[in-house]
């Protein structure tokens, strides 16, 4: 294995940070680690970015804010930070490094993302950890130390500095939260929630009950969820001629399907911002501009880790797709329009556990708007099957014991379904037909399981927003 080098340690505003008693161990090792002289390696990007204004109010009253801001870890805001892609760029030559293919950065973090490239580009791998062994991490500065054997460093004395000489004990963590974690805190900070802050409050909205859409905003657009909506559902949610977008293995999850992180330069998304006027300082992240469906169908797929197996090759990092005609590879969106002009529906066919990871309706909402109609999977993480059914799409299943791999999905088939017509709660048998360019026939079967009538109702109306709109609308 290459060094495993910590390129980042983050004491982050979501999960186990929410602990007081979590934050204030830190703390005290942070406190300790400084006064023996020690602080976060040069290569260790540190921050410390809590969710709630009362951690560092506890954190000052404690006196355990200088010791923290001494190891590296000083406050840079309030709320997601690097979970969500906002760690800025590594050190320099860190970057360098890992562009070179000569370490493999690696990053720390209390959060609960570690998909790969989510915290940063350039890291593949990112471990979960407490706030102290944040700390302790970015005092080692590789994930491969061995804390029981090797020390930290040393202090001004020349003695080694181990970590079982810095950590609290749990009496000492207990009478610091009993002391400076008060419950008055946290009421005056909810009490000040809804006031905001000076620029909060000097932001300017337009009144009115239907919401004014500006055309040139690059944030917030209007959506073509409910383009062109008939006022009844169809007679049927029937597919009756399909091509395969793409194949995809085992384990893809919503990061792989809809990036939240940074908007990368030289991307898609990019170049439709930068078009704009939007210089690339400003790119932001795509989890901010999750109202403009435009950057968002540009990042879908784009995940490095994203492979289609339907390709001999892989023209690049992140996913790419044969056009309609099979003449050219593009990215998924501009190979997916190829099919819509033509008519045809798209399926996506993966393995195993398909929609891992994080719950976000994005990662439905993306494949909806390509022109994905239905997903055909080993199995589904939960929240993400019922997201897809939200945006009208048929999350089927292999039949109990089969795979993707059984069955000849090939870039230039043509599928259709047999049994999507009179779809009830429960399991529906589906049969999938394949034909290949050639004429070559063959068949799968299929299951769609539906766990509730309203589940049946957003299928039958192609996704929740048209049920909610046509049940809105007056009867005749």
């Amino acid at each position: 294995m290459r060094a495993a080098p910590v390129a980042i340690a983050a004491i982050t505003s979501c999960t186990n940070t929410a602990n007081p008693a979590l934050v204030v161990r830190a703390g005290l090792l942070a406190e300790r680690a400084a006064q023996r002289g020690l602080t976060a390696k040069p290569w260790v990007k540190t921050s410390l970015s809590p969710g709630s204004r009362v951690v560092e109010e506890y954190l000052r009253a404690a006196g355990l804010l200088p010791g923290l801001e001494r190891t590296g870890f000083h406050i840079v805001g309030f709320g997601c930070m690097t979970c969500i892609g906002n760690s800025g760029p590594l050190h320099p030559r860190m970057e360098r490094l890992a562009e070179a293919g000569a370490v493999e950065p690696v990053a720390v973090l209390s959060g609960n993302r570690n998909f790969a490239g989510r915290v940063n580009p350039c890291v593949s791998m990112s471990y979960l950890a407490s706030p102290p062994l944040v700390v302790a991490y970015a005092l080692a500065g590789s994930v491969l130390h061995d804390f029981d054997r090797d020390p930290l460093g040393t202090d001004a004395h020349g003695e080694p500095v181990h970590l079982k000489d810095l950590w609290p004990s749990d009496e000492e963590v207990a009478a610091c939260v009993a002391e400076f974690v008060r419950r008055e805190m946290f009421r005056a900070n909810a009490g000040r929630i809804r006031q905001g802050t000076r620029a909060w409050q000097e932001i300017e909205a337009p009144g009115g009950t239907l919401f004014p859409w500006d055309p040139e905003s690059t944030y917030i657009r209007r959506p073509p969820h409910l383009t062109r909506l008939s006022d009844r559902a169809p007679d049927r949610p029937g597919i009756d001629r399909a091509r395969i977008l793409l194949r995809l293995g085992d384990d893809v999850t919503t990061d792989h399907i809809s990036p939240a992180g940074s908007i990368p330069a030289a991307g898609a998304a990019e170049r439709w911002l930068t078009e704009r006027g939007v210089a690339r300082r400003d790119l932001n992240q795509y989890s901010t501009r999750r109202s403009n469906h435009e950057v968002m169908l540009r990042g879908a797929f784009t995940n490095a880790a994203v492979a289609n197996l339907l390709l001999d090759r892989q023209p690049g990092p992140g996913g790419h797709a044969a056009t309609a005609d099979g003449t050219e590879v593009l990215p998924v969106h501009q190979a997916a329009a190829t099919y819509r002009e033509l008519g045809y529906d798209l399926v996506v066919v993966a393995g195993r556990n398909y929609g891992a990871g994080s719950s976000r309706d994005w990662a439905a909402k993306a494949q909806a708007l390509l022109g994905v109609r239905t997903v055909i999977a080993e199995s589904y993480e939960r929240i993400h099957r019922s997201n897809l059914i939200g945006m009208g799409v048929l999350p089927l299943e292999c039949a109990e014991g089969d795979s993707a791999s059984s069955h000849p999905f090939a870039a230039d088939a043509e599928l259709s379904f047999e049994g999507l017509d009179e779809l009830e709660v429960g399991t529906n048998r589906v049969t999938l037909h394949l034909r290949g360019a050639q004429g070559d026939r063959a068949r799968a079967e299929l299951r769609l399981r539906v766990f509730s009538r309203q589940e049946l109702a957003y299928l039958r109306h192609g996704g929740i927003l048209p049920y909610v709109v046509r049940r809105a609308l007056p009867r005749d």
